[in-house]
């Protein structure tokens, strides 16, 4: 499988993201001596593209399948559908509902079988939830250290308001399909949206 190993805050500052968005509680040292060069409009749009990729951890060509599909969604902007897509990926509500520190580790729970989607095994980060679904941390292995340090440090998160959590049974309900106020991601949709209609 393919991977960046561009060191996270490195790429935080490049694409001008806050760790937090990230679920990483670390500062990203900005050089604020640079001068700011001016951006082509393509640059921004590109740099858009590359920010949500990066803040999901989505590869090209499964990212470009979103896109298609938001584009033949019948309800909502192509740009929030896309947002709506990403944002209810299996992994990215495992990291939501504070089951996990980072998407990154999302992700791993997710593949190594530890996740139960309404009592089945589901192991694939890129499954879609649909509201009513319930989602939970296998029960044998809930017990693990793993999860004590996770909820630890995951406490003080905002559970969204599309979601349900419940800590002490790591269980969550999906609630509704997040509307796209609810994505407190910093990313502009609209700028990808132009950026592949080109």
């Amino acid at each position: 499988m393919a991977r960046d190993m561009t060191p996270v805050l490195k790429r935080c500052r490049a694409l001008d993201i806050e760790p937090a968005f990230l679920g990483i509680d670390k500062k990203s040292n900005r050089h604020r001596n640079a001068r700011p060069r001016k951006q082509s409009e393509y640059g921004m749009q590109l740099k858009e593209k590359q920010k949500a990729k990066f803040i999901y951890g989505v590869l090209e060509k499964p990212f470009r399948n979103y896109f298609d599909k938001a584009q033949k969604l019948k309800y909502g902007t192509t740009g929030e559908n896309l947002m709506i897509l990403l944002e209810t990926r299996l992994d990215n509500v495992i990291f939501r509902l504070g089951f996990a520190r980072t998407r990154d580790e999302a992700k791993q729970i997710v593949s190594h079988r530890h996740v139960n989607v309404n009592g089945k095994t589901v192991n694939i980060p890129s499954y879609r939830v649909k509201p009513g679904d319930v989602v939970e941390i296998k029960e044998n292995a809930r017990g693990s250290q793993r999860y004590k340090d996770i909820i630890e440090t995951t406490n003080g998160r905002i559970i969204p308001e599309w979601l349900t959590a419940d800590a002490d049974k790591l269980s969550g309900k999906v609630n509704a399909i997040p509307r796209a106020d609810q994505i407190d991601v910093p990313v502009n949709a609209v700028a990808i949206v132009e950026l592949y209609s080109k």
